[in-house]
């Protein structure tokens, strides 16, 4: 022990104090001293009030509700954004009801629309809306209904403008030189005359910086955003760049410094508080380091999507990487990993009967990883056309926070026994430490309990967050019993164990970068209702309904209908020739679980698939194998051909075709075969072609999801071409994981 003691007592001599946030590096320290500061990086203020906020909600609601685009051109006609209401009330509602303690609005989108009263945007805004003859203002109710509901505030202005962009006489990538610019800008003179500054509110100050015309509009619309709407809690840019033009750089470090004195209590996402957790499917990492090394604080948003970020390895490497590049590390910095993932296949809501909803399983799962991984769990669910979340979503939504309350509203370790002075179940003020990097504490319960969940903190605001790896033992039948183990802890580990009961648990710190603290421990119970159906159709069309562990009885129905006792009960795979929807629920007595549906389209029993172009071992066959695993692939050789590129079903016979549905590449997450824009064309002899649609799927990359499509006039068909026109991120391949053509 002596022996591991030794390097802390040396490094403290020269590292002991305490660095918020941030730490600037000379370059020239040891090992030992990095791994020593790492250690004593606290969370600011601000960032440890963003990790109690645990769990908030994001909206995106715009042109794209009503286009059923992902993202927009900028370029879309500004009456299109027409809600027959905007029920602000009902989304808190819903949302505080889930457990949520605050809401992100996207108030403009990569397209530009703005959807509150901006003064700097008359074209391509809430202004042309006929909802509300153009009065109407998003932002303004959303501030309301959050002060209605007890919710927190936070703006997600995308840096990126496509209407800014597309206009000729747009301001972005305009080739404008900097100029001395008053921020708040009167309107009228935006670029004729920067420095005439308008009337603002009362108190709040006033900024002059040598600015682009792009950079002064931004700025002019986030001040307008700061200053006019109540508290802001989260600012959130993301890097999304879908066009540029002229050279187009970002003042962040001007868009930063003024959101630090007009909303202080703000933490920025894309910034120097929080990032991005590195996907967008709810994907968490085993472990969740909060210091990592920065090159550059204005650059400290940018995306890092490796699964190993902070680690001591990461740190002593004296490096990070972004985008696959190594750059040399200047500062270790205090970041909250912040995981956003959507509710439905995709951010903006398209329609009720082709965009899938997850279930409150799902959703409760991911909630319990990166809440209980060291992380806050930023869930997007988006409002219909008429202004309203819908059905589906609220019920899940119910569902997570019914789950949530039952299982963590209640510690049944509450009042417990221990030697570890400072461990309690709420303050993260007080704690316990070890003499050395390891060390155990017990407790004892003040009755036998049985649990399934145990959450560790450690107190990051006071000591930094320096577990690398721990344990926990219950006291079982006279011995102790090792029930789960994990990594980092951070804000909070959240472990995840088959029930025990006992009176006695132990906590063993087996690693650590310096002296531990532990500042709270709660023990609970989750009672997991029925389990969820997983449905899945084998190469040879059979369909199968199982449950994770044997033994509820499931029931489905292919009609429609919701699935209870009543209806037909699963015993052996079946066949769906036609394909069709199936829907199906568990039963354990007379709980039924949640409702789990899959739509299957037409078997491809003696389909013939050509394509345009396809790689060796990457044929056209590979997109009807049933076989997610495999896809095909467009030729990549050199000589390669460009889009268009076609694949054609051949089918035995003419057949009724209402839709189809698209699932890309599986393997991995890159563009390359990913279809981002296409048309349907069909053929009754395979000669002559009618164009029967045209499309886009948005967002793969992050969301490899399947997508269903269907068509607006169902017909009948025997030859099928899906013509791919664009690749994800302009590459210049097409391809599928599987392709299935959905029957009447």
């Amino acid at each position: 022990m002596k022996m591991l003691l030794l390097p802390l007592i040396v490094a403290a001599s020269f590292a002991a104090e305490k660095h918020i946030q941030t730490v600037a590096l000379s370059g020239n320290e040891t090992d030992a001293q990095l791994l020593e500061i790492a250690s004593n990086v606290v969370a600011s203020p601000r960032q440890l009030a963003y990790h109690k906020e645990e769990f908030i909600g994001f909206i995106h609601f715009g042109p794209n509700t009503f286009t059923g685009r992902e993202w927009g051109n900028g370029m879309e006609d500004a009456k299109v954004f027409a809600p027959e209401v905007v029920d602000t009330d009902q989304w808190c509602r819903v949302m505080k009801d889930a457990g949520m303690t605050k809401v992100i609005i996207t108030v403009k989108h990569h397209d530009g629309y703005c959807t509150w009263q901006t003064r700097y945007n008359d074209a391509f805004s809430v202004h042309q809306s006929p909802w509300k003859d153009g009065k109407g203002d998003v932002l303004r109710q959303l501030a309301d209904s959050c002060r209605k509901f007890d919710l927190r505030l936070g703006v997600y202005l995308s840096p990126a403008d496509l209407f800014q962009i597309e206009s000729p006489d747009g301001l972005y990538g305009n080739e404008s030189k900097p100029r001395p610019s008053v921020i708040p800008t009167d309107p009228a003179s935006l670029q004729s005359d920067p420095l005439k500054p308008r009337a603002r509110t009362e108190g709040k100050p006033a900024f002059q910086h040598e600015l682009d015309d792009y950079n002064r509009y931004f700025m002019n619309q986030l001040y307008e955003l700061l200053t006019e709407y109540g508290p802001v809690h989260e600012v959130w840019f993301d890097g999304a760049h879908p066009k540029r033009k002229g050279g187009q750089t970002y003042r962040k470090d001007l868009w930063f410094s003024m959101i630090r004195q007009l909303a202080p209590d703000a933490v920025i996402f894309g910034g120097p508080d929080v990032r991005w957790c590195g996907n967008e499917h709810g994907g968490t990492r085993a472990n969740e380091w909060n210091i990592l090394p920065i090159g550059d604080m204005n650059l400290s948003g940018l995306d890092r999507t490796p699964q190993d970020i902070g680690s001591d390895a990461r740190i002593l490497a004296r490096n990070y990487e972004v985008y696959g590049k190594k750059q040399t590390a200047k500062f270790l910095n205090y970041m909250v990993s912040e995981v956003d993932t959507s509710i439905r296949n995709g951010w903006f809501w398209r329609n009720e009967h082709e965009q899938n909803v997850r279930s409150a399983d799902e959703i409760f799962d991911i909630y319990e990883r990166s809440v209980g991984g060291n992380a806050v769990f930023l869930l997007n669910v988006p409002p219909a056309t008429d202004g309203k979340l819908g059905p589906r979503d609220v019920a899940c939504m119910t569902e997570v926070g019914r789950r949530v309350r039952s299982t963590y509203g209640t510690d049944l370790a509450q009042g417990f026994r221990t030697t570890a002075k400072g461990v309690d179940g709420s303050d993260l003020d007080s704690y316990w430490q070890p003499e050395g990097i390891k060390g155990s504490f017990e407790i004892t319960l003040s009755e036998p309990r049985t649990i399934n969940r145990i959450a560790l903190q450690e107190a990051i605001g006071k000591v930094g967050q320096r577990v690398k790896s721990h344990a926990l033992d219950a006291w079982i039948d006279d011995k102790w019993v090792e029930i789960s183990s994990a990594g980092v802890i951070g804000y909070k580990r959240i472990h995840r164990f088959d029930e025990v009961t006992t009176s006695r648990l132990r906590v063993r710190i087996l690693d650590s970068r310096n002296t531990p603290s532990i500042a709270t421990l709660t023990a609970h119970y989750y009672a997991a209702p029925p389990q969820a159906v997983s449905i899945t159709r084998a190469p040879d069309g059979r369909i199968s309904l199982t449950t994770p562990r044997p033994g509820p009885a499931i029931h489905y129905t292919l009609d429609g209908s919701q699935p209870d006792a009543g209806s037909p009960r699963f015993t052996d795979p079946f066949d769906l020739p036609e394909g069709g929807t199936v829907q199906a629920t568990s039963i354990v007595g007379d709980q039924s679980g949640p409702v789990s549906e899959a739509t299957f389209g037409l078997r491809p029993q003696g389909w013939k698939i050509t394509a345009s172009s396809e790689h060796a071992g990457y044929e056209a066959t590979k997109a009807i194998d049933g076989d997610t695993a495999t896809f095909w692939h467009s030729s990549w050789a050199a000589g390669h051909p460009a889009h268009p590129i076609a694949l054609t079903i051949e089918l035995p016979e003419t057949t009724a075709i209402r839709g189809f549905t698209y699932l890309p590449r599986q393997d991995r997450r890159v563009p390359d075969s990913m279809v981002e824009a296409w048309r349907i064309e069909t053929s009754p002899d395979g000669r002559e072609w009618t164009k029967l649609e045209e499309g886009e799927f948005g967002n793969l990359l992050n969301d490899p999801s399947q997508r269903t499509h269907l068509f607006d006039e169902p017909g009948r068909t025997r030859w099928f071409r899906f013509v791919s026109l664009r690749g994800a991120q302009g590459k210049p391949y097409a391809g599928a994981a599987e392709i299935e053509l959905l029957g009447k």
